[in-house]
């Protein structure tokens, strides 16, 4: 099944992330009646984001879920069974150390733990991968750019 990319435009921000193909994160459209709204699905090809930037990559991938500010509150996320983590709150609930093994490890390779949020989740290792095809390295580097970003978001 081919990996897709989806873009939400809050506010004119373009905003974009990837999907594993057991994941679709949902656009509020339409209407049912009585008050509710129906979700559907936008899927568009990947694209690749400035791997050299943990805040481009999290405004790409990460934000449609959990939020600009990274506390669980982007556009898509009531589209989600399983809210998304607040990612400023990683370190707290690690004793006040940024978990970045853990975090890292979460990226490339998932996570089943409930604590993390769902299965709803990408995997971005073999998405990453996906993307830079010819040069294994820069997986690495978009992982641990990424989580030297969130590691810059936690709550003090």
């Amino acid at each position: 099944m081919p990996n897709t990319h989806s873009s939400l435009n809050p506010g004119g921000a373009r905003i974009g992330f990837l999907f594993l193909p057991v994941f679709a994160a949902a656009l509020l459209v339409g209407s049912l009646g009585w008050g509710q709204e129906k979700t559907t699905i936008k899927k568009t090809p990947i694209v690749q984001s400035n791997s050299t930037s943990g805040k481009q990559m999290f405004a790409d991938y990460c934000a449609p879920c959990h939020g600009l500010s990274a506390k669980g509150d982007g556009p898509a996320a009531s589209a989600l069974k399983t809210p998304p983590a607040d990612l400023t709150q990683l370190a707290k609930k690690n004793n006040g150390k940024f978990p970045m093994d853990h975090v890292m490890n979460d990226l490339r390779q998932g996570s089943s733990l409930a604590a993390h949020g769902s299965s709803d989740m990408p995997v971005w290792g073999p998405l990453f991968r996906s993307l830079d095809t010819t040069n294994p390295v820069m997986v690495d580097q978009r992982i641990h750019n990424l989580s030297v970003y969130l590691e810059s978001l936690q709550a003090k």
